[in-house]
Parts: structure tokens; C-alpha cells; sequence
């Protein structure tokens, strides 16, 4: 972080991206509203507040804090003027300061937009529910609808294909090419012995053979079968999803289409802005509509459940988590847990390590949702 500060705003767009530059800005923002704030709160406030002999003068019981308070000035003083103007004035000042970064942070996305590359995804619609026609293909009635609806910011389009064994293909064949790359680069630094593994399951048993041989064999395999799939898909129609990635001439005629209904059925054509293709699950693509919604509104209600009752998993575990819980569930351990070792093992470290527990899965419990609820 200390670093990261010290780089120029520029230099690190172009190495973190823009996000990192925004999200040091949130902790900057921070210093630039509560260091003004703080300053004239201990030189105006404090001493207004400490010079009265309120709480002195009563009977209630406080302490050398409470002086620093409001509660220290009296009913109907005119210093309490003094508090509603500073009221306002760190109203004014925090308003002003987050107005004037919005202006900064949208300039630099602006900046940022108008500099960058121009990228695929900026300038395509994905379009879901193509409505079936007994007499023109996916592909030909995206194009005959988009060149009669879009006909000046039309440019092209590629409907989506049910390519899950192909994925599967590509992703073994990624594997085994950075196990290639592994070995390789182990042999280039010992080059008197030839790498080697076994081919049985997880390598621990079977025919012993030379690894770099094996995984290149292995890779030109599946790049026979690659091309063998990637054809029986692009030659049968039964693998063609009703959806389709539409690309524009300029981001304008993309925007127009992505954020306006095109049909009087609103079930039919969807549009949606294209994510990137690293951000795409292919899987999701041919959801109908209903079932889209559907799955939306469960998660939207699993969501607020996971939300507001996710402490409640959490309370539970932690209350095994101490010596009378785990007595009063277990009463069989209790000589066990009375031994010094483990109950400060119980004390100090299983409260912390449930909790940990539960946050580990937290992200993969979120992603099950997203992919279930068809993003």
C-alpha cells in the first residue's frame, strides 16, 4: 500500500488498472473528510465543551471523557450554537468533498475510456432468447432482425454454441500443456536425467515414462479431438443455443440496443451488454426467460437469508467453540478438555478458527449462487 501511494496516478492505471486507482482514492477520501473534521473539532469544540462546569455542579456520576461531550454544557447555553454550526459545517465540507471526487474518479473513467484500447466487448450486445423459426437458422434470423432493426450500427454476429464437451477438451488440454512446461523447464535445468512420471492415478502407481514424451503425446491428442469436436459442433444445428453476441459499428448504436426492449414480447430478444469472454458461463447462455426469472427471484431471497442469518451458523459454532458449550454437548470429553493444553487451545484459538472456516467458504457459496442464478 505504501507504495502503491507513492506511485503517480497514471503509472498505476496503466500497471493495476483503473479500479486500484479508484479504490486507493476511497482511503485518501477518507483522510481529506475526517482530518479537516478532527482538526477543528479538538480546537473549536473541545474547548467549548471542556471550559463548562456542568457535570461538575450535578450529581451524576461521569468521567474525564464526558467533559470533552455536549452533555457538559448547560440547558439553553448559546454554545450550543457552536454545535449546530459545526454540524453544518462538516455537512457542507464532507458534501463538497465527495462531490468534487466524483468529478475526478468520472473524468479519469472518461480518461481512461477515451485512452484505452478499443476492446470486442465495448461495441457487443449479448442477445438471449432468439424466438425459434421453422424456416431460417439461429444465425439467419439474428442477422435479417438486427439488419431490419439496426440497419446503420448492425456490423455482425455469432450465435452461441453447446460446446461443453469442447470446454472440456480445451481445459485437459491446458493442463497437461503447463505440465509440459513443468517438466521441460525442470529437464533445461538438470538436462543429465529425463524427467519421468507414472501413468496411473495421480501418478502413484503404473507404467513408468518419459513425462515430457508422454504430455506432448498427450496434447497432440487432444488437439486431434479439438478439431474433431470444434467441427461436429459448428456442423450440427442441434448445438446452436438461441443466443448470439451482436457487435455494433459504434458503442452508441451497442448502447442503444443494449439498454432498449426489442420486441413487443418482452421475453423475446433480451439484450444485455457483453461481458468479457474470460467473464462468460457458457453453461448459463440458453436459459429460457422464465426460468431466468425464476432463478433471480430464489437467489434474491437466499441472498437476504444468507445476508441476515449468516451470523447464526456462526453463533452456533462459536458457542461449541467455549469450554461450557463443548462440556454441555460432549459431557464425555470434559477430563479431555480440562487439560491446561486444551483448554487454552479451546480459548483462545477455536473461536477465531470457526470463524475462519466460515469465511473460507463464503466466496464459494456466493459463486454457486451466481452461477445458479444464471449470471
Amino acid at each position: 500500500m505504501p507504495a502503491a501511494l507513492q506511485m503517480p496516478e497514471p503509472e498505476l492505471i496503466d500497471h493495476a488498472g483503473l479500479d486500484s486507482a479508484v479504490y486507493l482514492r476511497i482511503y485518501l477520501l477518507g483522510l481529506k473528510i475526517f482530518v479537516p473534521i478532527a482538526f477543528l473539532a479538538f480546537s473549536v469544540m473541545v474547548p467549548v465543551n471542556w471550559t463548562n462546569s456542568t457535570l461538575e455542579r450535578s450529581n451524576l456520576i461521569y468521567s474525564s471523557i464526558d467533559k470533552l461531550s455536549i452533555s457538559n454544557i448547560p440547558t439553553g447555553s448559546n454554545r450550543f450554537w457552536t454545535h449546530l454550526v459545526m454540524a453544518y459545517a462538516f455537512t457542507f465540507w464532507t458534501c463538497y468533498i465527495l462531490k468534487r471526487e466524483y468529478q475526478i474518479v468520472a473524468t479519469m473513467r472518461l480518461h481512461f475510456l477515451a485512452s484505452e484500447r478499443r476492446r470486442p466487448d465495448q461495441f457487443t450486445v449479448l442477445v438471449r432468447n432468439v424466438p425459434p423459426d421453422p424456416d431460417e437458422s439461429v444465425s439467419e434470423l439474428v442477422e435479417h432482425f438486427f439488419l431490419v432493426n439496426h440497419p446503420d450500427h448492425y456490423l455482425t454476429h455469432q450465435v452461441v454454441y453447446n460446446a461443453k464437451k469442447l470446454s472440456s477438451l480445451v481445459s485437459n488440454k491446458k493442463k497437461r500443456q503447463n505440465w509440459l512446461d513443468y517438466y521441460e523447464l525442470k529437464y533445461s535445468r538438470n538436462q543429465s536425467t529425463r524427467p519421468s512420471k507414472k501413468t496411473g492415478f495421480l501418478g502413484l502407481w503404473g507404467t513408468r515414462v518419459d513425462a515430457i514424451d508422454f504430455y506432448t503425446a498427450e496434447i497432440k491428442r487432444l488437439s486431434e479431438e479439438i478439431e474433431l469436436e470444434k467441427q461436429k459442433v459448428m456442423k450440427n444445428s442441434k448445438y446452436i443455443m438461441p443466443a448470439a453476441f451482436v457487435s455494433f459499428r459504434t458503442r452508441w448504436g451497442a448502447a442503444v440496443c443494449a439498454q432498449t426492449q426489442q420486441s413487443r414480447n418482452p421475453t423475446v430478444w433480451l439484450t444485455e451488454w457483453a461481458p468479457e469472454p474470460r467473464d462468460v458461463y457458457w453453461d448459463n447462455m440458453a436459459i429460457p426467460y422464465v426460468s431466468l426469472t425464476i432463478r433471480r427471484l430464489i437467489i434474491a431471497v437466499a441472498f437476504f437469508f444468507l445476508t441476515f442469518f449468516f451470523m447464526i451458523p456462526i453463533a452456533f459454532v462459536q458457542s461449541l467453540a467455549n469450554i461450557e458449550g463443548i462440556e454441555k454437548a460432549a459431557p464425555f470429553l470434559k477430563s479431555f478438555i480440562e487439560i491446561k493444553f486444551i483448554k487454552s487451545f479451546i480459548q483462545g484459538f477455536l473461536p477465531g478458527i470457526a470463524l475462519k472456516i466460515f469465511l473460507i467458504f463464503l466466496p464459494a457459496i456466493l459463486m454457486i449462487m451466481s452461477k445458479f442464478e444464471g449470471l
